[in-house]
């Protein structure tokens, strides 16, 4: 949802996801002079609480040594930035953001020009729509794991951190399983890790009540493989289970469930959400939910078709034929694009997207940036270019080759349109005022970011999300069984992606930062908040601070 109101010069643009709403707050350059910042009180009108939100910078006059851990009032410590994002919001909810503008002095700011606007949170599952959003935590190593849980693993704190982790991403699993509730119904499941209790659980009981239920696991010989047929045997599902190992395939990389009733494709499950306790607890994930049924038809199709277990040189054509890439890119709808593919057409066309926005891009990259992608970076239309990586390299066979990926990711970063993120946590101690972070310890390898999704101007009046399984790499498009979601046109399913983004680049962007300092400073002072009237200055002018001001504003 998205709604601007304007006050007395002062205006808010609030974009509401499902657990997250970004505010835009813009105010005439003129009428920034003596300018403390912003302070937000929201009113929840759900479980009828009003309270001022708060933020961790504070005036060094007032506070000069901030607490570990706590959050200061921005009615005493305002927001000196004209953005904020409320991470705190719950799903389908009523609230009313009040911004005000502080003046006077960092010891006795006076409240000014003042606008509010109202609005309602999405939900994951809203019924009548055809996506339902599902993103986990995603930010184990975070402050709040640490406030809640403090030094302890998942496993031993317990259920309380696994459903804090999950944020409803096990329970849409586990809800999409269940609907087939007997005799008639069916599942089609492609999974590349196939080991977490629940939803093996949750498989076994719908065949029990008589669901037609064929499950096709990677089975290449890797460790994945072995663990699969582990969990596979432990859970008697043998005989529900196909392999799929087909020649010159490298990875079965699909995570998807078709519901079926009378043997007709109703709905399917996908998304970057590998069936394992790391994919659903662990680093970041989104399990999307596709109602079109035409759509699912399709998935129920490529079900079938990688059942056959064909030499990857015969399923490639008939996998490319069966989803073409968009003939219109701008017309509005849902198509599915699968993989493995001849040629990397599809990631030409995914990079052309990106090239092609005009005012804003998005993109999350679990392994490394492909050149197509870079170029988008380099040469795009966009002026403002958000990107969230877990590693600045993705995989490769020599220390020169890293260091020579790195260099190109290090080269657009210092580029005024981009922005970059790369995962990280916060050390112990860090800066002499931050809880000290831990990762689950679910992940060996992916420890941050796993999702898959870009996002071509998601506040334009025909938004582009791109999710799926697949990487936007050459592997993920000529060797391996992927598939994306090309959704045109949902500014709802937007909103929801947008706000995760950026609750996720917020998070790291921070941490990026805080781990490229050296030790002598990990004991220094982070910034405190301006109080020489300077701050709101460069928010103006051609700079990105000034575009991002304007393009969340609305």
């Amino acid at each position: 949802m998205r709604k601007r109101e304007e006050g007395d010069q002062l205006s808010i643009h609030a974009i509401a996801g499902t657990h997250v709403v970004l505010l835009g707050m813009d105010l005439p350059q003129e009428k920034c002079p003596g300018l403390l910042g912003f302070a937000v009180r929201r009113h929840d009108h759900t479980e009828g609480e009003i309270y001022w939100l708060g933020g961790y910078k504070t005036f060094a006059s007032v506070v000069p040594h901030a607490a570990e851990g706590v959050l200061y009032s921005t009615r005493g410590h305002p927001i000196q930035g004209f953005t904020w994002s409320d991470f705190s919001a719950k799903p389908g909810y009523d609230y009313t953001y009040e911004v005000v503008a502080l003046r006077g002095s960092p010891s006795h700011p006076e409240e000014s020009e003042r606008v509010e606007v109202a609005v309602r949170t999405e939900t994951e599952v809203l019924p009548g729509t055809t996506h339902h959003v599902h993103f986990n935590r995603g930010a184990a190593a975070s402050q709040e794991y640490t406030r809640r849980f403090g030094d302890k693993s998942p496993e031993e704190v317990g259920p309380a951190a696994f459903e804090w982790l999950s944020r409803g991403a096990a329970e849409a699993i586990k809800t999409f399983i269940e609907r087939a509730a007997g005799p008639g119904w069916g599942l089609r499941v492609c999974a590349y890790e196939f080991t977490e209790d629940h939803v093996l659980k949750a498989l076994k009981e719908a065949s029990k009540r008589g669901a037609d239920v064929k499950i096709l696991y990677h089975a290449r010989s890797d460790s994945t493989k072995e663990k699969n047929e582990e969990e596979i045997k432990a859970f008697g599902l043998s005989k529900l289970c196909r392999k799929r190992n087909a020649k010159g395939l490298a990875l079965s990389h699909n995570k998807v469930i078709v519901l079926t009733q009378g043997g007709v494709a109703q709905a399917v499950l996908t998304g970057s959400t590998n069936f394992s306790e790391g994919g659903i607890y662990g680093h970041s994930n989104v399990v999307h939910v596709c109602e079109d049924s035409g759509v699912a038809g399709q998935y129920l199709w490529l079900w079938d078709e990688l059942a056959k277990n064909e030499d990857k040189k015969v399923a490639a054509p008939v996998i490319a034929a069966r989803t073409p890439l968009p003939a219109d890119p701008t017309s509005a709808g849902t198509s599915p694009i699968f993989s493995p593919r001849d040629d990397l057409s599809a990631l030409e066309w995914y990079a052309e997207q990106a090239r092609q926005a005009s005012g804003a891009l998005f993109m999350t990259f679990a392994f490394g940036m492909h050149d197509l992608f870079q170029e988008a970076y380099r040469n795009g239309n966009a002026k403002l270019r958000y990107a969230l990586m877990e590693k600045m390299s993705g995989p490769t066979k020599t220390e020169a080759q890293r260091k020579a990926n790195e260099a190109k990711i290090i080269s657009l970063r210092k580029m005024e349109a981009n922005k970059f993120a790369i995962g990280s946590q916060l050390g112990e101690g860090a800066f002499g005022r931050w809880l000290a972070e831990r990762l689950t310890g679910l992940n060996a390898n992916v420890k941050y970011l796993h999702t898959k999704y870009m996002l071509v101007d998601p506040l334009g009046p025909n938004p582009l999300v791109v999710s799926g399984s697949a990487n936007f790499s050459k592997a993920s498009t000529e060797d391996n069984d992927e598939n994306m979601l090309v959704i045109r046109g949902d500014a709802r399913v937007a909103d929801i992606y947008l706000g995760e983004f950026m609750r996720l680049y917020r998070h790291f962007a921070f941490r990026d930062w805080a781990s490229s300092q050296p030790e002598t400073k990990k004991k220094a002072e982070v910034s405190h908040l301006d109080e020489t009237d300077r701050w709101w200055k460069g928010y103006f002018g051609s700079s990105f601070a000034s575009r991002q001001r304007e393009y969340f504003a609305g």
